[in-house]
């Protein structure tokens, strides 16, 4: 049974990493994104995807760590 997941897991892995791999691969048009004034070197686009899925990736769970520790710090009446 623990090798019938662990084969699992490595084709779930494989998966991902192939998709993703297709994914940076079909975006490589060079874009330049302006948001305030601010504008960035032209990049590819699947660079500025990624930056924005690890940017939500940390600020996500710091979200949530702020919700609850403001539920937790409700006095109750």
């Amino acid at each position: 049974m623990r090798g019938v997941k662990r084969v699992a897991l490595v084709l779930i892995v494989l998966i991902v990493a192939l998709a993703i791999l297709a994914f940076v691969l079909e975006n490589q048009q060079d874009v330049a994104l302006a948001f305030l004034g601010w504008s960035t070197p032209q990049l590819p686009v699947s660079v500025f995807v990624t930056l924005a899925l690890i940017v939500g990736m940390l600020v996500g769970p710091l979200l949530g760590l702020l919700a609850q520790r403001k539920r937790r710090q409700k006095p109750v009446v």
